[in-house]
């Protein structure tokens, strides 16, 4: 695809993270951008904000008549889960229009640049967010692509303050229908490799056949870097160097880390080099482990070592991981974005190691019917860290009701000393007298309830005060 022939650029499912990041691209570059999406969210109204024109109707009369008038002009995006038997996409596949999955358009977007790569099941959007601030804040010419809202941009696209210059790419590389393998980085980081995505892969061998894949399709003078849970996969991934990050016998490791409130000091060496006295403002060791990847990779890239001691210590994380929204004496209150048995595991053992003695209450929406099918007894058990679970129904996304799939087959194998099935109109009453440390976690629209919960938390706290 030739994305120079396009002056249109219309996105079915512009609100997803990966899509909009890719929509802010074509409208930073001059495109007319406009797009469909389910519903309304925070990131469509930031779209709309800056000038992208979004609906929320699938209906063929929606879609604006520049795109109708111009279909030469016109480049679809859509993401995959966009259902088949969607209108407006079976309206455009019928009338001729060039239709490509994101995940094309950004393997067309990175072709004939330097680019950098993050895969994994969990840490990818930390990391890959921590490897594009540390370049950006640098000076070093970036474009990134990340898949969360950075706190420091308020946006999940960075763009080179000059884009004349030869620029590094930074990408989120998503497993999820293999999306990954549209890309050819020089530089790829695999976080880890834990089962997911079981609906598009079928078992856990074939995932990770299909991670070997994207390695496979790193540049050969190129280098990957592979985190404790993808160390298996060193020695399978071909004539590519091929390093291990993250553990004590690794060359590149982190070191002497010194848990301090919410910042954590460490020391890192990469190879024969050390750099001492890093301050990461984000809790839990898991965030240390990102941080070491990314400083190896702006290293790698040329960042010397006081831009990189720098940009960890300006860096304040992405939005749902670990993000404050109340945090007093009585009540801490953290939202999370965590989805994964594995994530949520790693979430409480942090919130533990940094609140001793506190009660934990998790709020929890499953994602995905086929995701809570596949992993329940492991969301029950990583759930049952906390002292309350309060258990919501699952939030669909792309997919029907599985017969006999529901958040109840979670609830029998939690062993939390208080567990409730809610909805949201449940909440209030439920956190009237909370305290100690409240937890939302999920990938779905939890989110959304985010103002509420903050309000009923912090009412008595204003009050007094």
């Amino acid at each position: 695809m030739t994305l120079s022939n396009y002056h249109i650029a219309y996105f079915l499912g512009i609100g997803g993270i990966g899509m909009s990041a890719l929509a802010r691209w074509f409208n930073a570059h001059g495109l007319r951008v406009s797009g469909y999406d389910r519903t309304a969210s925070a990131l469509t109204d930031a779209l709309e904000a800056e000038g992208i024109r979004v609906h929320f109707e699938d209906h063929p009369d929606r879609i604006p008549q520049e795109v109708k008038d111009q279909k030469d002009k016109t480049l679809v995006v859509y993401t995959p889960a966009v259902p088949g038997d969607h209108l407006e996409l079976n309206f455009l596949r019928e009338n001729g229009y060039a239709i490509y999955k994101r995940s094309e358009v950004l393997g067309a977007l990175t072709e004939g640049h330097p680019t950098v790569a993050v895969a994994g099941t969990h840490g990818k959007t930390t990391t890959s967010t921590m490897i594009s601030h540390l370049l950006y804040d640098s000076g070093h010419p970036t474009a990134a692509f990340m898949g969360g809202i950075s706190q420091n941009y308020s946006s999940n696209l960075l763009l080179s303050r000059d884009e004349e210059l030869p620029y590094t790419i930074v990408v989120e590389a998503d497993e999820f229908d293999r999306s990954f393998l549209t890309l050819v980085p020089n530089i790829a980081v695999i976080t880890s490799t834990d089962a997911d995505h079981l609906d598009i892969y079928g078992d856990h061998e074939h995932m990770k056949e299909a991670f070997l894949q994207f390695a496979g399709r790193v540049n050969s003078q190129g280098r990957i870097l592979l985190g404790p849970g993808a160390s298996a996969l060193k020695g399978r991934t071909g004539w590519v160097h091929t390093e291990t990050y993250g553990r004590e016998d690794d060359l590149i490791r982190p070191e002497n880390i010194r848990p301090e409130g919410r910042r954590c000091l460490f020391d890192v060496q990469v190879y024969d080099r050390q750099i001492k006295d890093l301050e990461l403002y984000m809790p839990g060791f898991h965030n240390v482990e990102n941080a070491t990847a990314a400083i190896a990779v702006a290293l790698e890239l040329g960042v010397q070592e006081e831009a990189i001691r720098s940009a960890i210590r300006s860096f304040r994380g992405i939005k749902r991981r670990f993000e404050y929204i109340v945090n007093e004496d009585k009540v801490v209150y953290i939202d999370d974005y965590a989805h994964h048995p594995g994530e949520i595991t790693a979430l409480l053992r942090s919130v533990r190691a940094l609140y001793p003695g506190k009660k934990v209450t998790a709020i929890f929406q499953p994602h995905l019917y086929s995701r809570t099918r596949d992993f329940a007894s492991g969301f029950s058990h990583s759930l049952s860290l906390a002292d309350e679970v309060l258990l919501m129904d699952i939030y669909p996304a792309r997919e029907k009701p599985i017969p006999g799939v529901s958040s109840d087959m979670l609830m029998e194998g939690i062993t939390a000393p208080e567990k409730k099935r809610v909805s949201a109109g449940d909440l209030k009453g439920a956190l009237a007298n909370a305290s100690g440390v409240v937890l939302t976690i999920g990938a779905g629209d939890i989110d959304r309830l985010v103002p509420v919960i903050r309000e009923c938390l912090t009412e008595g706290i204003d009050e007094a005060q």
